[in-house]
Protein backbone atom coordinates (compact mmCIF):
# COMPACT_ATOMS: atom_id res chain seq x y z
CA UNK A 1 0.00 0.00 0.00
CA UNK A 2 0.77 3.92 -0.53
CA UNK A 3 3.87 5.16 1.80
CA UNK A 4 4.10 8.17 3.33
CA UNK A 5 6.86 10.20 4.93
CA UNK A 6 4.21 11.97 6.53
CA UNK A 7 1.17 10.21 8.59
CA UNK A 8 -1.07 11.34 6.35
CA UNK A 9 -4.76 8.55 6.05
CA UNK A 10 -6.45 10.37 4.15
CA UNK A 11 -6.53 12.64 0.79
CA UNK A 12 -8.03 15.78 0.11
CA UNK A 13 -9.61 16.64 -2.90
CA UNK A 14 -9.66 20.08 -4.02
CA UNK A 15 -12.64 20.12 -6.93
CA UNK A 16 -13.26 23.39 -7.89
CA UNK A 17 -11.90 25.05 -4.77
CA UNK A 18 -11.45 28.85 -6.25
CA UNK A 19 -15.28 29.05 -6.56
CA UNK A 20 -17.07 27.10 -2.89
CA UNK A 21 -19.82 29.77 -3.28
CA UNK A 22 -20.38 27.76 -6.90
CA UNK A 23 -20.85 24.37 -5.10
CA UNK A 24 -24.83 24.26 -5.15
CA UNK A 25 -25.25 25.79 -8.63
CA UNK A 26 -22.49 22.87 -10.04
CA UNK A 27 -23.97 20.84 -8.06
CA UNK A 28 -27.25 20.86 -10.41
CA UNK A 29 -25.54 21.35 -13.16
CA UNK A 30 -23.56 17.59 -12.13
CA UNK A 31 -26.35 16.24 -10.98
CA UNK A 32 -28.29 16.94 -14.25
CA UNK A 33 -25.22 15.46 -16.15
CA UNK A 34 -25.17 12.30 -14.09
CA UNK A 35 -29.17 12.03 -14.39
CA UNK A 36 -28.68 12.14 -18.02
CA UNK A 37 -25.79 9.90 -18.54
CA UNK A 38 -27.04 7.20 -15.96
CA UNK A 39 -30.70 7.00 -16.77
CA UNK A 40 -30.11 7.17 -20.51
CA UNK A 41 -27.52 4.42 -20.45
CA UNK A 42 -30.08 2.29 -18.68
CA UNK A 43 -32.83 3.11 -21.08
CA UNK A 44 -30.86 2.38 -24.32
CA UNK A 45 -30.05 -1.19 -22.65
CA UNK A 46 -33.58 -1.78 -21.50
CA UNK A 47 -34.67 -0.48 -25.25
CA UNK A 48 -32.37 -2.77 -26.73
CA UNK A 49 -33.06 -6.04 -24.49
CA UNK A 50 -37.12 -5.51 -25.28
CA UNK A 51 -36.66 -5.09 -29.27
CA UNK A 52 -35.77 -8.34 -31.00
CA UNK A 53 -35.24 -6.06 -33.92
CA UNK A 54 -32.16 -4.38 -32.20
CA UNK A 55 -30.90 -7.62 -31.30
CA UNK A 56 -27.64 -7.87 -33.88
CA UNK A 57 -23.71 -7.34 -33.38
CA UNK A 58 -23.89 -3.00 -33.30
CA UNK A 59 -26.28 -2.75 -30.49
CA UNK A 60 -24.64 -5.73 -28.43
CA UNK A 61 -21.88 -3.71 -28.53
CA UNK A 62 -23.21 -0.33 -27.90
CA UNK A 63 -25.00 -1.91 -24.87
CA UNK A 64 -21.46 -3.12 -23.60
CA UNK A 65 -20.56 0.60 -24.38
CA UNK A 66 -23.62 2.34 -22.21
CA UNK A 67 -22.61 -0.42 -19.00
CA UNK A 68 -18.97 0.75 -19.50
CA UNK A 69 -20.62 4.69 -19.61
CA UNK A 70 -22.49 4.33 -16.56
CA UNK A 71 -19.04 3.02 -14.65
CA UNK A 72 -17.33 5.81 -16.10
CA UNK A 73 -20.10 8.30 -14.89
CA UNK A 74 -20.56 6.90 -11.24
CA UNK A 75 -16.33 7.03 -11.09
CA UNK A 76 -16.40 10.34 -11.95
CA UNK A 77 -19.16 12.26 -10.58
CA UNK A 78 -20.19 10.56 -7.96
CA UNK A 79 -17.35 12.08 -5.43
CA UNK A 80 -17.55 15.38 -6.83
CA UNK A 81 -21.42 15.67 -6.43
CA UNK A 82 -20.90 14.73 -2.74
CA UNK A 83 -18.05 17.68 -2.46
CA UNK A 84 -19.96 20.03 -3.79
CA UNK A 85 -23.10 19.41 -2.12
CA UNK A 86 -21.23 18.54 1.62
CA UNK A 87 -18.36 20.24 1.58
CA UNK A 88 -16.55 16.96 2.47
CA UNK A 89 -13.62 16.71 0.54
CA UNK A 90 -11.36 14.00 2.64
CA UNK A 91 -11.34 10.25 0.89
CA UNK A 92 -10.18 7.82 2.78
CA UNK A 93 -6.97 5.80 0.41
CA UNK A 94 -9.09 2.60 0.29
CA UNK A 95 -12.01 4.82 -1.38
CA UNK A 96 -9.21 6.50 -3.34
CA UNK A 97 -7.36 3.45 -5.13
CA UNK A 98 -11.22 2.32 -5.24
CA UNK A 99 -12.14 4.72 -7.13
CA UNK A 100 -9.25 5.08 -9.34
CA UNK A 101 -9.66 1.20 -10.23
CA UNK A 102 -13.15 1.62 -11.78
CA UNK A 103 -12.49 4.89 -13.47
CA UNK A 104 -9.49 3.13 -15.36
CA UNK A 105 -11.31 -0.25 -15.81
CA UNK A 106 -13.90 1.87 -17.53
CA UNK A 107 -11.91 4.06 -19.46
CA UNK A 108 -9.74 1.10 -20.14
CA UNK A 109 -12.57 -1.18 -21.39
CA UNK A 110 -14.16 1.96 -23.68
CA UNK A 111 -10.53 1.95 -25.26
CA UNK A 112 -10.40 -1.09 -26.77
CA UNK A 113 -14.19 -1.40 -27.15
CA UNK A 114 -14.26 1.76 -29.81
CA UNK A 115 -12.21 -0.10 -32.37
CA UNK A 116 -13.85 -3.12 -32.03
CA UNK A 117 -17.18 -1.34 -32.62
CA UNK A 118 -14.83 0.82 -35.36
CA UNK A 119 -14.26 -2.88 -36.87
CA UNK A 120 -18.12 -3.98 -36.64
CA UNK A 121 -18.77 -1.24 -38.63
CA UNK A 122 -16.15 -1.73 -41.51
CA UNK A 123 -17.52 -5.70 -42.16
CA UNK A 124 -21.10 -4.19 -42.40
CA UNK A 125 -20.40 -1.64 -44.66
CA UNK A 126 -17.97 -4.08 -46.74
CA UNK A 127 -18.85 -7.34 -46.73
CA UNK A 128 -22.87 -6.84 -45.89
CA UNK A 129 -23.64 -10.43 -47.19
CA UNK A 130 -21.45 -12.03 -44.75
CA UNK A 131 -21.90 -9.97 -41.83
CA UNK A 132 -23.67 -12.33 -39.72
CA UNK A 133 -21.86 -15.18 -40.39
CA UNK A 134 -18.84 -12.95 -39.71
CA UNK A 135 -19.57 -11.13 -36.44
CA UNK A 136 -21.55 -14.24 -35.13
CA UNK A 137 -22.49 -14.30 -31.45
CA UNK A 138 -19.38 -16.68 -31.21
CA UNK A 139 -17.17 -13.63 -32.42
CA UNK A 140 -18.83 -11.23 -30.51
CA UNK A 141 -18.76 -12.79 -27.17
CA UNK A 142 -14.57 -13.18 -27.41
CA UNK A 143 -14.11 -9.67 -28.93
CA UNK A 144 -15.99 -8.55 -25.60
CA UNK A 145 -14.77 -10.95 -23.18
CA UNK A 146 -11.07 -9.89 -24.54
CA UNK A 147 -12.50 -6.10 -24.01
CA UNK A 148 -13.34 -6.76 -20.46
CA UNK A 149 -10.51 -8.30 -19.13
CA UNK A 150 -8.06 -6.48 -21.19
CA UNK A 151 -9.46 -3.31 -19.10
CA UNK A 152 -9.36 -4.75 -16.08
CA UNK A 153 -5.62 -6.19 -16.23
CA UNK A 154 -4.75 -2.72 -17.41
CA UNK A 155 -6.19 -1.28 -14.45
CA UNK A 156 -4.98 -3.72 -11.77
CA UNK A 157 -1.82 -2.85 -13.09
CA UNK A 158 -1.73 0.90 -13.05
CA UNK A 159 -3.85 0.80 -9.33
CA UNK A 160 -1.30 -1.33 -7.70
CA UNK A 161 1.92 0.96 -9.53
CA UNK A 162 0.02 3.83 -8.06
CA UNK A 163 -0.46 2.09 -4.04
CA UNK A 164 3.34 1.85 -4.44
CA UNK A 165 4.30 5.62 -5.07
CA UNK A 166 5.46 7.63 -1.60
CA UNK A 167 3.51 10.76 -1.07
CA UNK A 168 6.06 13.60 -0.07
CA UNK A 169 5.03 16.48 1.02
CA UNK A 170 0.96 17.01 0.52
CA UNK A 171 -2.51 15.07 0.33
CA UNK A 172 -4.22 17.24 -1.22
CA UNK A 173 -5.03 16.17 -4.84
CA UNK A 174 -6.00 19.10 -7.53
CA UNK A 175 -8.47 17.09 -9.22
CA UNK A 176 -12.75 16.20 -8.54
CA UNK A 177 -11.98 12.33 -8.35
CA UNK A 178 -8.68 9.89 -7.45
CA UNK A 179 -7.09 10.07 -11.21
CA UNK A 180 -4.00 9.04 -11.46
CA UNK A 181 -2.20 11.52 -12.97
CA UNK A 182 -3.07 13.47 -10.34
CA UNK A 183 -1.51 11.27 -7.71
CA UNK A 184 1.43 11.23 -9.19
CA UNK A 185 2.04 15.03 -9.03
CA UNK A 186 1.99 14.71 -5.11
CA UNK A 187 4.33 12.11 -4.91
CA UNK A 188 8.17 11.52 -4.72
CA UNK A 189 9.72 11.25 -8.54
CA UNK A 190 9.20 7.73 -9.82
CA UNK A 191 10.68 7.66 -13.12
CA UNK A 192 9.32 3.72 -13.19
CA UNK A 193 6.00 4.95 -12.71
CA UNK A 194 6.27 7.78 -15.53
CA UNK A 195 7.40 5.26 -17.74
CA UNK A 196 4.13 2.58 -17.03
CA UNK A 197 2.22 5.56 -17.69
CA UNK A 198 3.31 6.76 -20.98
CA UNK A 199 4.02 2.91 -22.06
CA UNK A 200 -0.12 2.51 -21.17
CA UNK A 201 -0.83 5.55 -22.76
CA UNK A 202 0.85 4.24 -26.43
CA UNK A 203 -0.10 0.86 -26.03
CA UNK A 204 -3.70 1.12 -24.98
CA UNK A 205 -4.42 4.67 -26.13
CA UNK A 206 -2.48 5.58 -29.35
CA UNK A 207 -2.83 1.29 -30.88
CA UNK A 208 -6.30 1.47 -30.16
CA UNK A 209 -7.19 4.90 -31.94
CA UNK A 210 -4.65 3.90 -35.25
CA UNK A 211 -6.59 0.57 -35.32
CA UNK A 212 -10.10 2.67 -35.51
CA UNK A 213 -8.85 5.12 -37.99
CA UNK A 214 -7.84 2.42 -40.07
CA UNK A 215 -11.29 0.90 -40.00
CA UNK A 216 -12.53 4.28 -40.44
CA UNK A 217 -9.81 5.32 -43.58
CA UNK A 218 -11.36 1.63 -45.23
CA UNK A 219 -14.81 3.11 -44.55
CA UNK A 220 -14.36 6.03 -45.56
CA UNK A 221 -12.46 4.67 -49.14
CA UNK A 222 -16.03 2.63 -49.70
CA UNK A 223 -18.12 5.40 -49.28
CA UNK A 224 -16.20 7.73 -51.90
CA UNK A 225 -17.11 4.89 -54.29
CA UNK A 226 -20.68 4.62 -53.74
CA UNK A 227 -22.20 6.97 -56.78
CA UNK A 228 -25.75 7.50 -55.20
CA UNK A 229 -25.67 10.98 -52.70
CA UNK A 230 -28.46 9.44 -51.26
CA UNK A 231 -26.72 5.77 -50.85
CA UNK A 232 -23.75 7.79 -49.09
CA UNK A 233 -25.50 9.85 -47.16
CA UNK A 234 -27.05 6.30 -45.62
CA UNK A 235 -23.99 4.78 -45.18
CA UNK A 236 -22.22 8.05 -43.42
CA UNK A 237 -24.95 8.51 -41.21
CA UNK A 238 -24.32 4.67 -39.56
CA UNK A 239 -21.26 5.67 -38.45
CA UNK A 240 -20.56 9.52 -38.17
CA UNK A 241 -21.49 9.66 -34.80
CA UNK A 242 -19.50 6.76 -33.43
CA UNK A 243 -16.37 8.43 -35.15
CA UNK A 244 -17.16 11.81 -33.73
CA UNK A 245 -17.17 9.70 -30.00
CA UNK A 246 -13.69 8.48 -31.29
CA UNK A 247 -12.14 11.52 -32.17
CA UNK A 248 -13.10 12.65 -28.78
CA UNK A 249 -12.80 10.17 -26.41
CA UNK A 250 -9.15 9.44 -27.51
CA UNK A 251 -8.59 13.58 -27.77
CA UNK A 252 -9.36 14.19 -24.45
CA UNK A 253 -6.50 11.30 -23.66
CA UNK A 254 -3.90 12.22 -25.25
CA UNK A 255 -4.55 15.69 -23.96
CA UNK A 256 -4.69 14.33 -20.06
CA UNK A 257 -1.77 12.11 -19.94
CA UNK A 258 0.66 12.49 -23.32
CA UNK A 259 0.97 16.45 -22.68
CA UNK A 260 4.87 16.89 -21.20
CA UNK A 261 4.69 17.75 -17.00
CA UNK A 262 5.44 21.33 -17.99
CA UNK A 263 2.54 21.86 -20.19
CA UNK A 264 0.20 20.02 -17.03
CA UNK A 265 -2.64 21.55 -15.48
CA UNK A 266 -5.06 20.14 -13.26
CA UNK A 267 -7.74 22.71 -14.10
CA UNK A 268 -7.35 21.91 -17.48
CA UNK A 269 -7.21 18.20 -17.33
CA UNK A 270 -10.52 18.79 -15.29
CA UNK A 271 -12.77 20.57 -17.29
CA UNK A 272 -11.22 18.56 -20.57
CA UNK A 273 -12.41 15.66 -18.93
CA UNK A 274 -16.01 16.78 -18.11
CA UNK A 275 -16.74 18.26 -21.94
CA UNK A 276 -15.46 14.88 -22.78
CA UNK A 277 -18.34 13.14 -20.66
CA UNK A 278 -20.60 15.36 -21.29
CA UNK A 279 -20.16 15.08 -24.89
CA UNK A 280 -19.55 11.35 -25.01
CA UNK A 281 -22.81 10.73 -23.17
CA UNK A 282 -25.31 12.78 -25.63
CA UNK A 283 -23.40 11.79 -28.92
CA UNK A 284 -23.72 8.09 -27.94
CA UNK A 285 -27.49 8.98 -27.16
CA UNK A 286 -27.82 10.39 -30.63
CA UNK A 287 -25.75 7.50 -32.13
CA UNK A 288 -28.25 4.87 -31.11
CA UNK A 289 -31.08 7.25 -32.12
CA UNK A 290 -29.82 7.59 -35.80
CA UNK A 291 -29.75 3.83 -35.74
CA UNK A 292 -33.68 3.33 -34.98
CA UNK A 293 -35.85 6.22 -34.72
CA UNK A 294 -38.84 4.09 -33.35
CA UNK A 295 -36.83 2.92 -30.67
CA UNK A 296 -39.11 5.27 -28.20
CA UNK A 297 -42.22 3.46 -29.59
CA UNK A 298 -40.91 0.42 -28.86
CA UNK A 299 -39.90 1.57 -25.23
CA UNK A 300 -43.65 3.16 -24.78
CA UNK A 301 -45.41 -0.15 -26.22
CA UNK A 302 -42.90 -2.50 -23.42
CA UNK A 303 -44.08 -0.17 -20.42
CA UNK A 304 -47.82 -0.14 -21.56
CA UNK A 305 -47.77 -4.02 -21.64
CA UNK A 306 -46.17 -3.74 -18.17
Amino acid sequence: MMDNKTSFKDFQLLAFSNNPERGPLLFLVFFLIYLVGVLGNIALITVTFVDAHLHTPMYFFLCNLSTVDIIFTNATLSKLMDILLSGNKSMSIKECFSQMFFFIFAASTEDTLLPTMAYDRYIAISNPLHYHSIMNNKSCVLLLIANWISGCLNSFILTLAASHLTLCQSNKIKHFFCDVKALQKIACPDIMFLIIIYAEAIILGLLPFLLSLISYIKIITIILGIKSKTGRRKVFSTCSSHFTVLVIFYGAAMCMYMRPPSEQSEEFDQYILIMAVNKLLSLQQEYFCQKRKYQETAFFFFLVRK
